[in-house]
């Protein structure tokens, strides 16, 4: 356990990790509070389908942020990425304030935050390869995914409770103050910084943006792992987390609090799976990983779909909660492992691309259910994706599958 601890020697892991979890609990509490709201107020799932998509509208300009982050240096960066995270918080706090709040208006905040909010993932995984020393690196993976598993949990039941007992604007009033909270940790991170000018020309961001597609397209491990990460995010992740207000109210007739419930869950899944990766993941075979756990995440979700019993749908999300943790996290070491420092940034931007199918996904769901039925669309596309995800393995079987291979530490 003491082992597991070690990326805290490190001054500037000490303060990232705090700035993360603050980030990552406002953002959370404002996901389940503002996917509610719309549902309620608007009474349609294909308005909360838009809402779930409008969060990753970001990932196409992502790799051109890790572009910047390389220039002017990943802390800086995130910064500024989370002085707008409390920006837009403070503008729905306001229309709140002066009952000025509609669906409409929560969909347009939200679609601003969302050019943004997509690269924060990358950024600070970028920033702890930056920061951490090699030998700490698979740890403090864990550690830093425990901030966003753990904010899923507190932020869920946090947001759910106080928006419950105490109404919209005080919630709101919270957000912000965390939010602001996460800047002030984030500047005083002194690692990941801009690297020193020099005397010769840079080339251009959009020629530096094609130097890591590039990089991508040759390198197979790198490309497969970008492959599973864009193909779970459109079959696997809009059950996981897109629709979970509309299976909570719809499906499995929980309130609000019921769904702060499902949503923890989930999470508490993800953070076991996020810790039990920090203590044993440097002996585990991360491609090996990444398909395996992608797998047994399709099939625990497809019992979570077919579960009519609130218990057992907790449980069995839980379940796939862990298997995601363990088959992303395999994802960003695999990625963080195969790119030197000074592509570090524009891959793990180009990686945030991937994201971009969550939102065709979530829209894909959203049409398909009021013309299928829930567990006909839920069913096919969870089908579809563990297909595919057998595809992806066949075709990079040379590269993901022996245990000697590089992808798997050989």
């Amino acid at each position: 356990m003491i082992a597991a601890l070690t990326p805290f020697r490190t001054r500037s892991f000490r303060f990232q990790w705090p700035a993360d979890l603050c980030t990552a609990w406002a953002l959370e509490m404002e996901t389940l509070i503002l996917g509610w709201y719309v549902l309620v107020e608007s009474g349609s799932v294909m308005l909360l389908t838009i809402f779930g998509a409008l969060q990753f509208v970001g990932t196409l300009v992502a790799p051109m942020l890790g572009v910047v982050g390389d220039r002017i240096g990943l802390r800086n960066l995130l910064a500024l990425m989370r002085i707008s995270y409390a920006v837009f918080a403070g503008a729905l706090l306001f229309l709140a304030l002066t009952d000025r709040l509609t669906p409409w208006a929560v969909l347009v905040v939200s679609g601003l935050c969302g050019l943004v909010r997509p690269s924060d993932i990358g950024m600070r995984s970028a920033l702890v390869g930056a920061t951490v020393p090699a030998p700490y690196l698979v740890s403090a993976m864990g550690i830093s995914r425990m901030t966003m598993d753990s904010a899923k949990i507190g932020g869920a039941l946090a947001g759910a409770g106080f928006m419950a007992a105490f109404g919209m604007a005080p919630a709101y009033v919270m957000i912000v103050a965390i939010h602001l909270a996460g800047v002030a940790l984030t500047l005083m991170i002194d690692g990941g910084r801009a690297a020193p000018p020099t005397a010769q020309a840079r080339p251009s961001p959009w020629r530096d943006l094609a130097e890591g597609l590039g990089y991508v397209w040759r390198t197979p491990a790198v490309l497969a792992a970008m492959a599973v990460a864009t193909l779970v995010n459109l079959t696997a992740y809009p059950l996981s987390i897109g629709l979970l207000p509309y299976i909570a109210r719809d499906v499995l007739a929980l309130d609000q609090t019921g769904l702060g419930w499902l949503a923890a869950s989930y999470a508490f899944g993800a953070l076991v799976g996020s810790v039990l990766m920090s203590l044993f993941g440097a002996t585990l075979r991360p491609a090996r990983i990444m398909l395996g756990a992608a797998l047994a995440w399709y099939v625990l979700l497809a019992g979570f779909v077919l579960s009519a019993s609130a218990p057992i749908a907790m449980a069995l999300l839980a379940a796939s909660g862990a298997a995601q943790s363990f088959s992303m996290l395999a994802v960003a070491i695999m990625l963080l492992r195969s790119t030197g420092a000074q592509m570090r940034g524009r891959i793990m931007g180009v990686r945030m691309l991937a994201i971009y199918t969550l939102p065709v996904g979530m829209l894909i769901a959203g049409a398909a259910i009021p013309l299928t039925g829930y567990h006909a669309a839920a069913l096919a596309m969870l089908a579809a994706g563990a297909l595919m995800l057998a595809t992806i393995a066949w075709r990079w079987r040379t590269v993901l599958l022996p245990r000697t291979a590089p992808a798997n530490g050989g």
